[in-house]
């Protein structure tokens, strides 16, 4: 589609673009749903930011993984790279890119540490959290279709790259997969906000979307057609992680619902 758009004679990508969009009104609305729930704005923002550390370093790790045959080679002839910037530019390959659920990962369990060595209300801070993560994905996603970073199959119905990023993904016909995941993070914005606004499954947001997403996730990932996606049991790495989550989530809601029914 637009891969990147020339901004004051400076190149940038449409990544780039949409993130920052998202960043700016996630950034908003954590801002207002944090003084609405008596939360202090600044601490919520920077819980965030804290959390964007973990966001990027698991996102890479997990691209790194669906790579491990190219890790596996470079150790194997390591003794072959002639110098310490073809070693870097190997890294670079192996562990560049970013994939989602890594960074969801990373931020939870980082942002999880910081809550809880503040000794701030974690059941709060997370009920936000559930709201401003698919917030994020869904201009995250724009973003992805944008540049071509990531594709759908061959299909009737779509669009045809001529720009991609990913040259592989030029000249075909492609469903737009990472629209209609960018729309189902839309949705799952709207449910969540509104519960929260409402005041409904206080606590227990983050295991909903956790409930929720993966399971239009191993959906969504049949229909990708990027051949990077790593597989186990033969299912992608995505699809494997969100059968992980989804009966994590739920075994959580079990749990915590036993624990209110005894009280």
């Amino acid at each position: 589609m637009f891969p990147s758009f020339n901004i004051l004679g400076k190149e940038i990508t449409a990544y780039l673009i949409m993130a920052t969009i998202g960043i700016l009104v996630c950034g908003f609305v954590s801002i207002k749903l944090a003084k609405k729930n008596n939360i202090d704005a600044d601490d919520m923002l920077v819980t965030l930011l804290i959390s964007g550390i973990g966001l990027l370093i698991g996102g890479h790790l997990l691209y790194g993984i669906t790579r491990i045959d190219v890790f596996l080679r470079l150790i194997k002839h390591f003794d072959k790279l002639t110098s310490f910037k073809q070693f870097i530019e190997v890294l670079t390959y192996i562990f560049g890119g970013q994939v989602f659920y890594g960074g969801l990962i990373g931020a939870l369990i980082t942002g999880y540490i910081y809550v809880k060595k503040k000794k701030y209300d974690i059941k709060s801070y997370f009920d936000i959290a559930a709201v401003i993560i698919p917030l994020f994905h869904f201009f995250g996603r724009i973003g992805c279709f944008l540049s071509g970073c990531c594709y759908g199959v061959e299909s009737k119905i779509g669009f045809t790259y001529h720009h991609s990023v990913v040259e592989m993904a030029n000249g075909v016909n492609r469903f737009p997969i990472q629209l209609v995941e960018s729309g189902y993070n839309l949705i799952i914005f709207i449910v969540l906000i509104t519960l929260l606004n409402k005041n409904k499954l206080k606590g227990k947001l983050i295991y909903l979307y956790l409930l929720l997403y993966p399971i239009g996730r191993f959906i969504f990932e049949f229909f990708r057609g990027d051949s990077y996606r790593g597989f186990i049991f033969g299912l992608s790495t995505s699809q494997f992680i969100s059968i992980i989550l989804f009966i994590f989530s739920l075994v959580s809601l079990i749990v915590i619902r036993k624990k209110d029914v005894s009280k």
